[in-house]
Formats: structure tokens, C-alpha cells, sequence
């Protein structure tokens, strides 16, 4: 067996629009193809022994041990290495569940697919899941333990924090929309200009200033203490001196921690003689040179969180700790309290595992303790200064029990402090009196608290900590996506992309769209090239100045990733006709009418989708969509639109000259098609096509029909605004024609277009690309033959696959079936092609140059037009 190629999937796709992660991984089975598991020995034995747990895996069989039962009746290896990937990745800690293993065209090759939670983690599964199916077959071992760990710590090293995956998962259950920021824990949540960040728990609206107050624990300090909130005694130092000087004014036992540090980090607590304060000095002095020394309040740990300056939780916090049971010693005391099922590697469970560190052997060495020593039976040693619950700590939610008067004081700090997310550390007996009352005291205020020890308190109520934050972001009623219109489709994408886009813009919105040469944000283009996959689409979607997404969504890019949103207002899909076919398992319309469709499933259901109604396999898709359909069409006497109109429907149609929006038998004209300059005065029926599809959708959005007009009416045809899209060229005696059709339906496209073309010769300048089928580049050479009187026949700088020979002779071979006498000559080259096209252009000729790749063209003919400029201005 061997891995052809392993996809991460990051959007809706062509497997499922609701998992947005997915591994696809393309497996050739090699000889294994004829080897299904009941004729391999041992090999169900073998797998259970190694994955007991597979058990739970009902499969098809619908029943505990379903899947074991498929094993034993024999099933495919890429079945098998399916839900191994799923498995592991469950006893990492990572419950994945959907998996899907289907079987290529190519005898043998499998698509494996099964969904992730972690993408680097979704990867080695992916590889070990093959590897581990490899050792079960040849009969070795396979080291599980040490794969799971693997997985364990790719896990913790990418996914987010759990205050960051809280507030995310807040967001998901809202419906609102997230993209990740870089590799940490930076997140965007909405989309556009309606977008908010956050990182960990310090959000966009958080104050720099209050930040710096809060990591200023000496300036926190004389602030609250000013306010008359009660702080414990204690002074700043540098050295041995100051810190002497204090303690004899305040006195022992002592806390020390550095001035800027955080998380408790540097800290000593509970010091009660010289020499242990000079080592806590030295200790935080790792940290920065200025160490806080304050008088030690005794009494437990309680966190109280504030969020836009409303309590919402408060915990009493717990250093991690072993109980004495006068058998065992320290150290199997703490193996014995990590096999506690709440407890786990990093933050995969409720608690995290204690581990045993510097901080540790200090604090048993303070007890004249090592690990061997057995601790008395009730005694409770400690493991750790602080309570935090990365370090095994534990929490008991105390909410409900807090004083009002405390509570009070909470929120007034978050004030003085100026936090929007704020973590107030109080020590005390209880919080149930009044700190004046009980002698407690406020030890710090924290700019990004964390949130764990409220999600799930190891006692106690868990408290939903997140969902205060996304109401303080996004408030009732403040949006958080933006519109989005999705293009595909075969042929047409980019000029109704385009035309969709200034409509927009002319109606008021700050518009960015995707195309296939460039990302633009109103016009300016900002990133040039193929731009209609999904990290195009999420670039506009990050930027804060769009208000209104158009988005051209291509094939490639769909089964690469997946789609760049998750959902879209409208999807207009243009056509469906033969190009890209025997390439990434696409082999016919049928399959690639089910990538396209992928699209047209994102539509929200309250949005529409948008058909062709003079394409067959666009109207096969209406039946099974969700979303509310309209459809468009060249003809108004087209069935579907008859059928559309009796049913009260709405429609957009080609009608008597004019673009015509029809609602029922309801007629609202838009425009005249002679004046709008795309269609080139009505004689290009695909550019009214285009224009019928964009009048459609935006007509939907709930855009004026006035507006739509002015729009339309002002979308001028150009090279610089619409590149490669019937770009026409005029010269003083020949006028020349560039065009991106690339494909049998493009060029066909061309053809009717010239039909309406009065020339003395038509000259075509067509090249084949070579990872078409066959026929597909044949046929460009016959509709050649037929609509041009002399052809010249040049190579893509890019030949993809095949030598520039065989695809020129597959062409000649088309330009022959035409039926017509059509010269031919072959220059390699397309500048060369194009000087010689226009040297031999006599009175009225018309040149038609088709190309995948247009920009050399255009650059050409504009320097050929510019000269011609300049050289009858001399003449004047």
C-alpha cells in the first residue's frame, strides 16, 4: 500500500457541507486490493488484541462490534484504515466520528476520508492509521501507546487554549463565524467589517492601558488600595537590603513575586524566615529585577470573574496535593491521583495530570520531604505554590455562595482597573462575609484570566464563562457576518463575478470579491492571480474595511480545501459544461455537476440559489436543494421558466431585446440589452447570459431595478476591468479580439458571437491545454475550423502533461472534421503568433486570439495600438 496524497479539508465540500474538517486521503492498495481482511490470518485477532476499543464502531452492521463483524466477513483495507485513523485519534482525546472510504476510478485507489479535530493531528493519523494496517498484516508489532502520546502532544501544541476553544464553541453555537489568526490563539471572530478578535481572553475591545495597570501589580496595588479596597501590606524592592527593610515593617510569613510577572510565575509564598526570603528574592528576580514583598493573608484562594463589569463566576482554588494514607509514598500517591479519569494530558480532560517539577522538590524540600517519604495517613502535602489548574490544580465553583458586598467590589475594581475580562485573586476565609469582615484581601487583578477553572470546576456548577463575552462583542441585535454571493460554474464566473461586484459598489457597499486573475477590494486590485479558492476567499473575509463579499468559487479549489465560508446569502451557478474532465477523479458532467453543487448546498436556507435554465445538468440540481431557487434564461419561452411563471416564481429572462425580471407572468425590464456595453450591443448571447445571472441575484439581495440598470448601463468592457473577457482592440484597419475561452463551450461561445461579425477574414490564433481530454481539445480544433477562415496554432507557455506536438495534432485533427477548407500554420510562440496575425491583417479583417493565459496578449496588442496612436498623431 502506498499514500497517493493526503487532502485537509477546511470547508463545505464534496463529501459533506456540515464536517468542514476532513482528511481525504488518496490510498492505493497496491496488491492489498486483492487481499480483504477475512483471507489475511489472524488479522481480525490481531486488530482487536491491538485496538480493543474498536468494539464501539457499530458500522453499517448497525450494533456494538459491528465493525469487528465487517472485519470478519472480509472488507476493503481502506475501510479498515478509515476507522482505525478515527480510533486513535478518539483515544488521543480527539472524538472525530464521520468517516467515508470510497473507491476511485482507478482500479485499486481509494479515497479514505474521515474527519479531524486537530489538523496536524488529522495527518499522522492518517499516516499511522496506513502504518499500523501495514504491521497487522506482516504480523509485527505496532508500538499504540507511543502513537496515541504522539498524537496527545501534536494535539496540545496546535489546538486552542481552553478559554480561547470556549469562547469559539460560544461563537459556533450562535452561528457565528471564526478564522484563526496565525498558529496561536489569535481569533476573529464574525466576518468583515463586522468582525471582533480576541486572543486567549483579552479581547479587541480590552484597554491597553488597563492592561498595563494590571501587569503593573505595585501600580494595581496603589490604586485599589486608594479606592479603600483592602490590599495587603508590603512595598517594592530591588535587593537583599530593601527586602530586609520590609520585612521588619511588616513582618513574617512573606509573599514574594515579581512586579511584571503573571500566572504565578517567580512566586514564593508563605515564607517565614531570611533565608528562604533571600532564595524567593533570587527566584523572582528570574523574572525582572523589581519583586513585590507583601504580608502573607492567610485563608484559601478564590478567583472572582468579572466580564464587562458584571461578576459572573467565582472559584475557590486548590493547589495540586496528595492525602496521606500512612502506606504509600509521595510518589505513588501522585501516580495513584493521576489515574483519576477527570485527569489528563495537557487540557484534554477536566483536571491535568501532577507532574513533578523544581517547584515540587522545593516545596517537599521545605517539609524535609523527598518523593520516598510516605506521608502520614489525612496529611495533605502540597505540590505546588500555586492553584493553577495547568499544573494540577483543582477549583470548587463558589458562585452562588459569593456576598453581595463582594460581588460589588468585584465589578467596582474591573472599573478602577479598567478591564473588560478581569480576574480578581482574593485570599480569605470565605467569601461568603464581607472582606472588611473576614480580614481578606485582594492579591491581584489579571488582564486575561483564565476561563477553565469555571468551565469545569472539579466541584461544583460549571459556569458558562464564555457566553458573557460573545454578548459583550456582539450584543443583541449587532451583526457578525457580512452579505457574501458565491459565483461558479464553468464558463462566465469571472464577468458575472465582476458584474455583480460594481452593482454592489454602486449601490453603496464597500465590496470585495474574488476573480480569477486577482483579489480586489473596490476595485483595487490588492493580490494578483488565480484567486477563487478558499484562502482568497477568506482573505477578503478578513478584511476589516468589506462589508459585502462577491466571491467566483472554482472547481480546483473546492476539492483542494473545501469552500472559504460556510455559508453564502445567494450562489449563482453560471453553467456546467465539459472542461478540467479526467482530472482529480472527475470524469464526466455527472461528477462535475456534484463539485459545483457543493456552492449551491452553502446557501443559507433563507437565501437562493441561482440556475441556468438553459443548462441541463444546472436544473437535474434544483430538486434537491435546500435554499429558495430562481433561475434565468436566454429564452422566455424556455420550460422551466414557463413552469417558474405558472407557479408565481421569479425568473430573469432575455425577452424582445431587454434583461427582464419576471415574477410570475409579471414583467419588470431592466435594460435594453444594445445598451449595455458588456453584450457588445446584444450580439454576445454569453455575455447576456452573464448579465441575466447578475441582474438575478442582485435583483434577490433586494437591490432597486433602477439601480441594477445605472449599474449595468455604466460596466464598461475593458482590459484593465474585465481582462480576457471579449477584450476588443480597434485598429485602423483590422480590429482584434482577446478572449479567455479555453474549452469547447467557450469557444462555441466565440463562435456565436463572430456570426454577428462583418469581416473580410477571420483570422484565429488557438492553442490546446494539455490536461483536457482528448476530445475536449479536439473539438476546440473543429469549432475553429468552422468559424475562422485561417488559423495559426501556438503552444501554452505551460503544456501540463503532454508534448506540445501531440496536443497541435489533436487540434489539426478537429480543424479538419470541420468540413471547410481552413488554412493552418503552427508558431509556437504566442508573441510571434500575434505580430504575425496582425502582419498579414489586410482592410476589415477581424483576429480572434483564444488563450488560457491572456495578460502577454493584451500587453502585446496594447503596445501595437499605442504606436498606432502616436504615428497618426505625428501624420496630423
Amino acid at each position: 500500500m502506498k499514500i497517493v496524497k493526503i487532502q485537509v479539508l477546511r470547508g463545505p465540500n464534496i463529501w459533506s457541507i456540515r464536517r468542514k474538517k476532513l482528511i481525504q486521503m488518496r490510498l492505493d492498495l497496491e496488491e492489498v486490493e486483492h487481499l480483504p481482511t477475512n483471507k489475511i490470518d489472524g488479522f481480525r485477532e490481531n486488530l482487536e488484541k491491538l485496538i480493543p476499543s474498536l468494539i464501539t464502531h457499530r458500522c453499517s452492521e448497525g450494533v456494538e462490534g459491528g465493525f469487528f463483524q465487517r472485519v470478519e466477513m472480509g472488507t476493503w483495507m481502506g475501510h479498515v484504515i478509515e476507522h482505525i485513523a478515527l480510533e486513535i485519534q478518539t483515544l488521543a482525546g480527539m472524538d472525530a466520528g464521520f468517516g467515508r472510504t470510497r473507491e476511485t476510478k482507478t482500479h485499486g485507489v481509494y479515497n479514505v476520508v474521515f474527519s479531524y479535530i486537530e489538523e496536524n493531528s488529522g495527518i499522522y493519523a492518517a499516516e499511522q492509521s496506513v502504518e499500523i494496517a501495514q504491521a497487522l498484516m506482516e504480523g509485527r508489532d505496532y508500538p499504540i501507546q507511543e502513537c496515541i502520546q504522539t498524537l496527545k502532544e501534536k494535539r496540545e501544541r496546535e489546538r486552542l487554549g481552553p478559554s480561547t476553544g470556549s469562547i469559539v464553541e460560544e461563537a459556533v453555537a450562535r452561528n457565528i463565524p471564526w478564522i484563526r489568526l496565525g498558529r496561536n490563539s489569535l481569533v476573529q471572530l464574525g466576518y468583515g467589517i463586522n468582525q471582533q478578535r480576541f486572543q486567549a481572553t483579552i479581547t479587541g475591545k480590552t484597554s491597553s492601558i488597563a492592561v498595563d495597570i494590571a501587569c503593573n501589580k505595585e501600580l494595581t496595588k496603589k490604586m485599589l488600595d486608594d479606592a479603600a479596597i483592602p490590599v495587603p501590606t508590603g512595598d517594592l524592592v530591588t535587593d537583599e537590603e530593601g527586602l530586609e527593610s520590609v520585612i521588619r515593617k511588616i513582618g513574617y510569613p512573606i509573599v514574594l513575586k515579581p512586579l511584571d510577572g503573571n500566572h504565578g510565575k517567580g512566586s514564593s509564598i508563605n515564607v517565614n524566615d531570611w533565608e528562604a526570603a533571600k532564595i524567593g528574592l533570587q527566584h523572582a528576580q528570574n523574572y525582572g529585577p523589581k519583586v513585590i514583598v507583601e504580608r502573607y493573608i492567610t485563608g484559601y484562594d478564590f478567583r472572582v470573574l468579572v466580564i464587562n463589569h458584571k461578576m459572573v463566576a467565582a472559584a475557590r482554588r486548590v493547589p495540586a496535593h496528595i492525602v496521606g494514607d500512612g502506606e504509600k509514598n509521595i510518589q505513588q500517591l501522585i501516580d495513584k491521583e493521576n489515574l483519576d479519569p477527570r485527569r489528563g494530558y495537557g487540557h484534554e480532560n477536566v483536571l491535568t495530570e501532577i507532574s513533578v517539577d523544581k517547584d515540587t522538590n522545593e516545596l517537599l524540600e521545605k517539609l524535609n520531604y523527598t518523593l520516598e517519604n510516605i506521608p502520614q495517613k489525612g496529611e495533605i502535602v502540597y505540590l505546588k505554590s500555586t492553584a493553577n489548574l495547568s499544573t494540577g490544580g483543582t477549583s470548587i465553583d463558589v458562585t452562588d455562595m459569593i456576598h453581595p458586598e463582594n460581588i460589588t467590589m468585584c465589578e467596582r475594581i474591573s472599573k478602577i482597573i479598567g478591564l473588560d475580562v478581569c480576574g480578581v485573586d482574593i485570599m480569605a476565609e470565605n467569601l461568603t462575609q464581607p472582606l472588611k469582615e473576614s480580614g481578606g484581601a485582594i492579591l491581584e487583578v489579571n488582564a486575561a484570566p483564565g476561563f477553565r477553572m469555571h468551565l469545569a470546576p472539579s466541584e461544583g456548577l460549571p459556569r458558562n464563562v464564555a457566553a458573557p463575552v460573545v454578548d459583550m462583542l456582539y450584543p443583541q441585535g449587532k451583526a457578525f457576518r457580512i452579505p457574501i454571493i458565491a459565483v461558479t460554474g464553468t464558463n462566465g464566473k469571472t464577468t458575472t463575478t465582476r458584474l455583480i461586484a460594481h452593482i454592489v459598489k454602486n449601490n453603496g457597499y464597500r465590496v470585495g470579491f474574488t476573480t480569477s486573475d486577482g483579489i480586489y477590494i473596490q476595485n483595487t486590485m490588492l493580490t494578483k492571480g488565480d484567486t477563487t479558492g478558499p484562502l482568497s476567499a477568506e482573505f477578503v473575509l478578513k478584511d476589516p474595511t468589506v462589508e459585502f463579499a462577491v466571491l467566483e468559487t472554482a472547481r480546483g479549489g473546492i476539492l483542494r480545501s473545501g469552500l472559504g465560508f460556510s455559508y453564502c446569502d445567494i450562489g449563482v451557478l453560471t453553467n456546467i459544461k465539459e472542461d478540467h474532465l479526467g482530472i482529480s477523479d472527475i470524469h464526466n458532467l455527472k461528477d462535475l455537476t456534484k463539485v459545483k453543487r457543493v456552492v449551491l448546498d452553502a446557501v443559507k436556507k433563507d437565501g437562493w440559489s441561482v440556475l441556468n435554465a438553459d443548462d441541463a445538468y444546472s436544473m437535474r440540481l434544483m430538486p434537491d436543494l435546500d435554499a429558495k431557487v430562481a433561475i434565468f434564461s436566454l429564452d422566455e419561452n424556455n420550460p422551466h421558466i414557463k413552469k417558474f411563471a405558472k407557479e408565481g416564481k421569479i425568473t430573469c429572462v432575455y425577452e424582445e431585446g431587454f434583461v427582464t425580471i419576471k415574477k410570475g407572468d409579471w414583467k419588470i425590464r431592466i435594460a435594453k440589452a444594445n445598451n449595455i456595453p458588456i453584450t457588445m450591443e446584444g450580439k454576445a448571447k454569453f455575455m447576456i447570459s452573464n448579465v441575466l445571472a447578475a441582474s438575478l441575484a442582485t435583483y434577490l439581495y433586494g437591490f432597486e431595478i433602477e439601480d441594477i440598470a445605472n449599474s449595468l448601463r455604466t460596466f464598461i468592457p475593458s482590459a484593465a476591468l474585465t481582462p480576457g473577457r471579449l477584450n476588443i482592440f480597434k485598429f485602423k484597419k483590422f480590429n482584434v479580439l482577446i478572449d479567455f475561452a479555453h474549452n469547447p463551450a467557450g469557444y462555441e461561445a466565440i463562435e456565436d458571437y463572430l456570426k454577428n461579425i462583418e469581416a473580410t477574414k477571420k483570422i484565429g490564433i488557438i492553442s490546446g491545454v494539455g490536461d483536457r481530454r482528448d476530445k475536449d481539445i479536439q473539438e476546440c480544433g473543429k469549432i475553429a475550423g468552422r468559424m475562422f477562415d485561417y488559423i495559426i496554432i501556438r503552444n501554452e507557455k505551460h503544456l501540463r502533461g503532454r508534448p506540445e506536438e501531440e496536443i497541435n495534432g489533436l487540434l489539426i485533427s478537429g480543424i479538419q472534421e470541420a468540413g471547410k477548407d481552413v488554412s493552418y500554420e503552427i508558431i509556437p510562440k504566442e508573441i510571434e503568433a500575434l505580430k504575425h496575425a496582425m502582419s498579414m491583417a489586410e482592410e476589415g479583417t477581424f483576429i480572434t486570439a483564444l488563450s488560457d493565459v491572456v495578460s502577454n496578449a493584451i500587453d502585446l496588442v496594447q503596445e501595437y495600438q499605442n504606436k498606432e496612436i502616436l504615428e497618426e498623431g505625428k501624420i496630423m
